[in-house]
């Protein structure tokens, strides 16, 4: 993530306007404190957009399959789920009361897209941007002003930001990675597969074989498997976990545990609400200079689309009393 970079020359308006601003700067640093590298931002925006798609109950998994009405209401959840995660106060003309000041809140899809309303010209805007396609968002600062503002021609008058004067925001966070859609963006041979089978279990079960070595969301899940009991469906006991090891293949959730084997795999890690899946085989003589992990006493590496599958090990324990079926 990029969180400040005012050494490039698009950021010499926005730092020097936030310095003449004591407001500004005030506010910008105690966003940045509150989330100094953008996850529980990421976080919040990964949830809307998942909120809003409510997979579920509806399967959908691709931000062009919503209604025109849920589109126009995202700008209000991004604003209410933000104030949850920060605590904002309330502001008195603007959305949020942060550090005794003013801030109205603006979200788009589309970069450069945030409608303003006449009444926050003089205000500061918390401007906000997250593309499910890019898996990219940003979020900046910027006072406005009237004459950075393109004229609107929509009935409620409000404008945009000219694209020259984009230059002034003053950016938290830019480029960033947003969680991945892991449905939006796998192939699209794959995702039928999935969905082509007519249970909740088989469904999750094709996930985790095809989707490997990537970090799958707990919304993601919810989705694929469209139950009540979805994160069951994950387990052992008859789950994924279960179904999935005479492959080889091991789901690795949140705990510290499996991010420790994912960690020594060199896998991404799973983060809160997310899982990891791989297939493993028994290290052999031809596997050495491979990333190895010990489980279940034995020696283990990532399978190549050479080695024959076999039984995968068991996870360990991730409490004291608990075992892999409880995980």
């Amino acid at each position: 993530m990029l969180p400040l970079d005012f050494s490039a020359a698009s950021n010499v308006a926005s730092s020097a306007a936030m310095l003449q601003d004591p407001d500004w700067a005030a506010v910008h640093q105690h966003l940045h404190a509150l989330d100094p590298s953008g996850q529980r931002f990421a976080m919040v925006l990964r949830d809307t957009i998942d909120q809003l798609l409510n997979g579920e109950v509806t399967g959908r998994y691709d931000w062009k399959t919503l209604y025109k009405t849920e589109k126009t209401h995202a700008g209000t959840v991004v604003e209410i789920n933000l104030q949850r995660e920060f605590n904002f106060n309330d502001g008195v003309e603007m959305d949020y009361q942060i550090q005794g000041i003013d801030v109205d809140c603006k979200y788009s899809q589309q970069f450069g897209g945030w409608m303003i309303p006449p009444e926050a010209v003089g205000h500061l805007c918390l401007l906000v941007w997250a593309d499910d396609y890019k898996s990219r968002w940003s979020a900046g600062l910027l006072r406005i002003k009237d004459e950075w503002l393109n004229r609107g021609n929509n009935r409620d008058m409000k404008l945009t930001v000219k694209a020259e004067h984009r230059n002034k925001i003053t950016w938290l966070w830019r480029d960033a990675d947003l969680p991945e859609n892991v449905l939006l963006h796998m192939g699209a041979a794959d995702r039928e597969a999935v969905f082509a089978k007519t249970s909740g279990q088989a469904r999750l079960n094709e996930l985790f074989r095809r989707v490997q070595g990537r970090r799958i969301g707990r919304n993601v899940v919810r989705t694929v498997a469209q139950q009540k009991d979805y994160m069951k469906r994950v387990r052992g006991n008859g789950g994924s976990r279960s179904a999935l090891r005479s492959e080889g293949i091991i789901i690795m959730g949140d705990y510290a545990s499996h991010q420790n084997i994912a960690t020594l795999l060199s896998l991404p890690v799973p983060r809160e609400g997310e899982f990891v899946s791989a297939r493993l085989v028994q290290a052999k003589p031809w596997h050495t200079g491979l990333p190895q992990v010990s489980l279940d006493g034995a020696r283990w590496v990532i399978a190549s689309p050479e080695d024959l599958p076999e039984t995968g090990p068991i996870l360990p324990k991730h409490t004291s009393t608990a075992t892999d079926e409880d995980l």
